[in-house]
């Protein structure tokens, strides 16, 4: 009987078989502050789906969803991989993306204080 590494931590799917040995990043152009949210409709019925797919729609409900790079730090995953996922989720209609906040929304201070607090809850 063999102990388990890392004990505690149950074992992440590879991320080629989340993606189906896909390893490009998606032609969508996900960058680290594009905002995910899960698609209308997936609900809780994703149970058939792998653990880190159901973890992301979990974290990212409609409407205000999350970061990119949020969600990269959240699953303490590097941030090239999650853009492989995340294109592969959107793919297959799991998820939503937005582009980042356009210029006159990031001149917001209180916005900027409550993205700021929220990076350092991580």
């Amino acid at each position: 009987m063999t102990a388990d590494p890392q004990p505690g931590r149950r074992r992440r799917t590879r991320l080629y078989a989340l993606t189906d040995g896909r390893t490009a990043a998606s032609r969508h152009g996900l960058t680290m502050d594009t905002v995910i949210t899960a698609a209308a409709g997936t609900g809780d019925g994703h149970g058939g789906l792998p653990t880190e797919w159901q973890e992301i729609l979990a974290m990212c409900p409609a409407p205000n969803g999350r970061a990119v790079a949020e969600i990269a730090a959240r699953m303490r995953m590097r941030l090239t991989p999650m853009v492989v996922l995340l294109g592969e989720l959107l793919e297959r209609g799991l998820i939503r993306h937005r582009p980042p906040l356009d210029a006159s929304e990031t001149s917001n201070v209180h916005l900027l204080m409550k993205i700021r607090d929220n990076l350092a809850r991580l």
